[in-house]
């Protein structure tokens, strides 16, 4: 490989360096509040807990769930859906305007045993 072309291979590299540590610092400045839902939730037991869910944790049931959030704030894309749509362990008016608008009412008996079984009672929703 001559001088010319391992310099040219060097400096692209140094680009992408550069351009992935961008993304990241842009990633993870900032407010919680100006990140993308997507980016600063997890499916974890402490994201369970954080939303007042105190019945039994399942990740497959509580992705499902998070999923419909996840798809209305991708709808409307506004911020505050997902978090609002996710509130008191998915019991929310919030929660059932998202199941309305995607229209999922069909699915609404087997949405609230998920419910009730994370959030420890009966869902009311």
């Amino acid at each position: 490989m001559s001088h010319r072309s391992l310099k040219s291979v060097t400096n692209t590299q140094a680009v992408w360096v550069c351009m992935a540590l961008a993304l990241i610092f842009h990633i993870t400045s900032g407010s919680p509040a100006n990140r993308s839902p997507l980016l600063t939730h997890h499916l974890t037991k402490r994201s369970f807990f954080d939303i007042q869910c105190k019945g039994v944790y399942d990740k497959s049931i509580f992705a499902r769930l998070d999923r419909i959030c996840e798809d209305c704030y991708n709808l409307f894309r506004e911020p505050s859906i997902h978090s609002l749509c996710r509130q008191d362990c998915f019991t929310t008016k919030f929660f059932k305007g998202c199941i309305d608008t995607l229209q999922l009412s069909d699915e609404m008996e087997q949405i609230k045993s998920w419910i009730k079984q994370l959030h420890g009672a009966d869902p009311g929703v």
